[in-house]
């Protein structure tokens, strides 16, 4: 059986046993009604008999005779001429006076004048008036007693009993019992569409599943939102977040979701239209993450239910592809530097088998100062760490073939060993593909400047370019969908498309910050200052001291 159904009789069994018990309670009070205003009546009609003053006065004189009248005479006396009008225009059953020895005065049966009463007299006779159903000759009746006083006298001389019959009390009750009977089925009625209206709401709402369904489904629910390393987002047919997972709120960066929009987790306006056009969104920055937007549509049973969207983060997809390039940059700057190398100790060793070893030690002494390499880097002296002379070397023969040149600044000074590769080479390398790309966009000179300071354990890199500059009011850390190509007004770095996404900032800027860094613009450049966009970026814990450099010796120096 169905639990809509199990609901349906549960309810409509409480609606039975409810109307049942109130209809029982309703005739009970209906009875106990009927039954007090019978007494009630009584009562009032034997009060009025027995104020009557021809009435007391009578009764009064039979009680002063020794001798009761016979049968006969009292027939025919005032007291039960006045009883029987009494009792016919009241409807009462009976009528009857005594005096105050409970010989009835007054009866409707004549046969039973001058006899004592079948009930008791004694309460009335002490002055005292009663209210009780009792059996009596005339059956079984709702009756009242009230002593008959001696005018002028507080002396109880006999007493009125007046009496309603038991079925001319209850003839009322069919009446009320039809009414109560046509509230109750009509209650029943009610109970019965109530009963059904909350079957179909419920199967409406639920979507037809069963509370053990429902049960399954919530534990399905738990296990799918909390066991998976995506971030669930679900939303109604209106767009409103209805729930969200743990993974969502942490890559969006909120403690709670619900009953917040799409707009309200800073998504552009086109990513919104677009997952709401059920199209997926790959390369999308939120909250300094780069993550996978994917909508799909939920509907059951033809009925649609809202939309879910898959939210995947792949900062550290992108960043792992960021030191991919740098090590391949670096893995070709290597293979060059081995070839030219290889190349130049042939060149020192024909010298030394020639026995011109002057000449010998002079191109030994200039491959130590210059490098193995004669990269078109300006300024390659200045940087003695090997891993930043070649990558730099690596980076600006790239410049080159673009037409640009890139330079080491003489304020460079760099005395560890870069100890932390990955990380400096995927900053070090977007900052300066950022600027290359900007510095082609220049119609005069295509110049890029690379400044290298380290502190300890900290490298701090400024690299500028001859570029436009930065967009007046443009967050160069932003996702940047547009494509440079189509007014070519816009900074490089501004619009940074490594691998197609713009986000190399945005990675650059997570990965620096992770370390307890930052990359920031020191300067956006344009028109004004007729130069191009200026970017700094600090690294802490990625070098480490060179022993074979005496830092006394070079402070000396600088001093």
């Amino acid at each position: 059986m169905r639990f809509t159904t199990r609901v349906l009789l549960l309810q409509l069994l409480t609606v039975v046993a409810v109307v049942a018990t109130s209809t029982a309670v309703f005739i009970g009070l209906s009875m106990a009604q009927l039954r007090d205003e019978a007494e009630t009546s009584a009562l009032m009609i034997a009060r009025t008999v027995a104020a009557e003053p021809e009435v007391r006065e009578l009764v009064a004189e039979e009680a002063q005779d020794e001798e009761n009248p016979p049968a006969e005479e009292l027939a025919q006396g005032q007291l039960q001429q006045y009883a029987v009008a009494a009792s016919q225009s009241t409807g009462a059953l009976f009528v009857v006076i005594t005096d105050q020895n409970g010989m009835r005065l007054a009866h409707p049966d004549e046969d039973l004048l001058n006899l004592l009463v079948s009930t008791s007299f004694s309460e009335a006779m002490e002055g005292r008036e009663v209210v009780a159903w009792e059996r009596g000759t005339l059956g079984e009746s709702a009756r009242a007693k009230v002593p008959v006083f001696a005018p002028g006298s507080d002396t109880p001389v006999g007493e009125v009993s007046v009496g309603f019959e038991r079925a001319g009390v209850f003839d009322d009750l069919p009446r009320k019992l039809l009414f109560i009977g046509a509230a109750a089925l009509l209650a029943l009625v009610i109970g019965l569409i109530a009963s059904l209206i909350l079957r179909k709401r419920w199967e409406k709402l639920t979507l037809g599943l069963q509370p053990e369904e429902l049960v399954v489904l919530v534990q399905n629910q738990a296990a799918v939102l909390d066991g998976v390393g995506d971030g669930v987002i679900a939303l109604d047919t209106d767009g409103v977040i209805r729930l969200s997972n743990g993974a969502a709120n942490r890559i969006f960066g909120i403690l709670d979701s619900e009953n917040l929009t799409l707009a309200d987790l800073d998504l552009a306006d086109d990513v919104v239209a677009d997952l709401e056009g059920g199209t997926a969104r790959d390369g999308v920055v939120a909250n300094g993450r780069v993550i996978f937007l994917e909508a799909r549509s939920v509907d059951r049973g033809g009925q649609a239910l809202g939309s879910v969207i898959v939210v995947r983060d792949r900062t550290d997809l992108m960043a792992l592809s960021e030191r991919l390039d740098s090590v391949r940059a670096m893995t070709s700057a290597l293979r060059v530097q081995r070839h030219e190398f290889a190349n130049r100790i042939h060149v020192a060793a024909g010298l030394v088998e020639a026995g011109r070893m002057q000449e010998a030690t002079e191109f030994l002494h200039t491959m130590r100062s210059r490098g193995p390499v004669d990269y078109p880097l300006v300024g390659v002296e200045l940087i003695t760490e090997p891993f930043l002379q070649a990558f730099l070397g690596a980076k600006s023969l790239e410049a080159s073939e673009r037409g640009v040149s890139l330079q080491i600044r003489e304020e460079t000074l760099v005395l560890g060993n870069v100890a932390e590769v990955e990380d400096v080479a995927t900053v070090l390398g977007n900052l300066v593909d950022n600027a290359v790309t900007a510095a082609v966009a220049s119609d005069e000179l295509r110049l890029v400047e690379v400044t290298l300071l380290d502190d300890a354990d900290q490298l701090v890199i400024v690299v500028a370019d001859s570029g436009p500059g930065i967009t007046p009011g443009a967050d160069p850390f932003a996702h940047q969908p547009k494509k440079l190509a189509e007014n070519d007004q816009d900074s490089g770095q501004l619009k940074d498309h490594i691998h197609g996404h713009g986000i190399g900032l945005t990675l650059s800027q997570d990965m620096a910050q992770r370390r307890g860094g930052e990359v920031w613009l020191v300067e956006p450049g344009g028109e004004k200052s007729r130069r191009g966009a200026v970017f700094g970026a600090r690294l802490p814990d990625v070098m480490e001291p060179d022993d074979s450099v005496n830092y006394r010796e070079v402070q000396e120096e600088d001093k």
